[in-house]
């Protein structure tokens, strides 16, 4: 598998992950990103629904309106893209700069750009966001666990 995260200046980076290091990684969460990747953005928000809520993890509140964005991006929401690009932005700023292996300064980045791309564009809007936001790929960073995140597991 190969794992992907947004580098702020405009390009994706990526390496493999080999050995356990997924095992590292709430298995919720290494499922998420695999569906958030593939494009499949309302499966992925839905594999974080019961974690977040046995948690209360504002942290994965946040990742569920960062996917839940590029939902209504393929259905051609300008506002809902906005709307919850400010709310993932929100509910991710305690956990910057990286939060469980995610960069969440990348995210909130990215979110901000998104953001200001879609108010710049002008009525109409287009009619295929994905065709001017592009998608986002994530990627789980071993190294940037914390350690003290109450959702790895054991």
């Amino acid at each position: 598998m190969r794992w992907w995260w947004w580098t702020g200046g405009g390009s994706w980076e990526g390496e493999a992950l080999t050995g356990t290091a997924p095992e590292r990684f709430p298995a919720a969460l290494v499922r998420f990103v695999e569906l958030f990747n593939a494009g499949e953005f309302w499966e992925s928000h839905e594999v974080l629904e019961g974690p977040w809520r046995e948690h209360g993890s504002a942290f994965y509140q946040g990742l569920i309106l960062y996917a839940s964005a590029f939902v209504h991006a393929k259905r051609d929401n300008a506002h809902g893209i906005r709307a919850q690009l400010r709310k993932a932005r929100q509910a991710l700023a305690p956990y910057e700069p990286a939060y469980l292996g995610v960069d969440t300064a990348a995210v909130r980045r990215h979110a901000r750009q998104v953001i200001r791309t879609v108010e710049a564009t002008e009525d109409p809007p287009p009619s295929h966001w994905t065709d001017r936001i592009g998608f986002p790929r994530l990627e789980l960073h071993p190294e940037l666990i914390r350690g003290s995140e109450p959702e790895l597991p054991g």
